[in-house]
């Protein structure tokens, strides 16, 4: 009995999986897109020989910031980040993801101070978290990066309106939207256009605001990158859709966005940026590499969406242009 015991033992032992890597993930904010983002970075490390349940363990920790985001609940959140980055050092993973901008900003000296790579998705703004530029990683951290320059959406959207003059954009203090709202201030009046912009909180109903831009004399309103857009079933985006189509405007989606309601979408797509985070990751595991040693990766070609029905009600012709270089919503 004592031979087939070990016996078992050994095919047992060599039918079981091998957890050759482990890998942590850090997201800050319950939001679809962050899924999409999640799967793609798994789906890649599987294409890459590196299998969830084969030679790869996954522990996934999700912080969710969405909900009443005042001072107090910030410094939980924020003290939340700093508790699952001591605990990700202790469980010492050969590699991090860090999903967003505040789960990386705030999580990542502890990290890199132990010596574990981490790899970002979902960061608009790489120099936000200390990276040379957009394209170039820091020690320690390389990514995929959401980046895109505004003022490509900003063409895109006067391709579809040519007349646009002031444009309204409501925004939540999320780092990713913060940053976005800086740049394309600075570079709107290249194209003649003012941007008119406030800030609320995560937790602020959206309409009172789109009417008070309203009264400000926009002509159109832009959906930025922001978390709060994706909060509660994306209620704040339906918000706005209702609004605009009261008062005859357009809403242009800087970001593909899942509901209907916009003239144009146009954005990077979360899974590819998940995909693209994952060969960083497979770099790492499969070859070796060093963080520092492989450069950031963005989305080469955004994803052009236009709704004709949109267009027909608000009386506008979209451009031939437009429409060779978009598909149908």
């Amino acid at each position: 009995m004592r031979k087939v015991w070990i016996v078992s033992l050994l095919v047992l032992s060599l039918i079981s999986p091998c957890y050759a890597y482990h890998v942590e993930v850090l997201q800050v904010s319950n939001i679809a897109p962050f899924d999409d983002a999640y799967r793609g970075f798994v789906e890649e490390l599987g294409r890459s020989g590196i299998v969830e349940g084969q030679n790869l363990t996954v522990n996934r920790q999700i912080i969710d910031a969405a909900a009443d985001a005042n001072l107090w609940k910030k410094v939980g959140i924020l003290l939340k980040i700093k508790s699952a980055a001591s605990r990700i050092v202790e469980a010492k993973p050969d590699l991090v993801l860090t999903i967003s901008t505040p789960a990386t900003k705030y999580s990542m000296d502890k990290i890199m101070g132990a010596g574990i790579p981490i790899v970002f998705s979902c960061v608009f703004n790489p120099p936000m978290i200390g990276c040379q530029s957009v394209t170039e990683p820091a020690p320690g951290i390389t990514g995929a990066t959401l980046y895109q320059d505004p003022l490509n959406f900003l063409v895109l959207a006067q391709m579809a309106k040519p007349d646009i003059k002031n444009l309204g954009m409501i925004y939540s203090d999320d780092d990713n939207a913060v940053a976005f709202n800086t740049e394309v201030t600075r570079k709107a009046p290249q194209l003649g256009i003012t941007m008119v912009t406030k800030e609320i909180g995560k937790s602020d109903p959206l309409t009172p605001t789109a009417l008070e831009l309203i009264a400000a004399g926009v002509d159109s309103f832009a959906i930025p990158l922001d978390a709060y857009y994706g909060l509660r079933s994306q209620e704040h985006g339906k918000e706005l859709f209702a609004v605009a189509a009261e008062h005859n405007l357009p809403v242009f989606a800087f970001v593909n966005y899942d509901e209907k309601g916009a003239l144009l979408y146009a954005g990077p797509d979360f899974h590819h940026i998940g995909v693209l985070s994952g060969r960083q990751a497979a770099a790492i595991l499969n070859e070796g590499k060093k963080p520092e040693e492989l450069p950031i990766l963005a989305q080469k070609d955004l994803q052009i969406f236009v709704d004709r029905q949109i267009a027909e009600k608000l009386g506008l012709e979209i451009s031939e242009q437009l429409l060779q270089a978009a598909k149908e919503r």
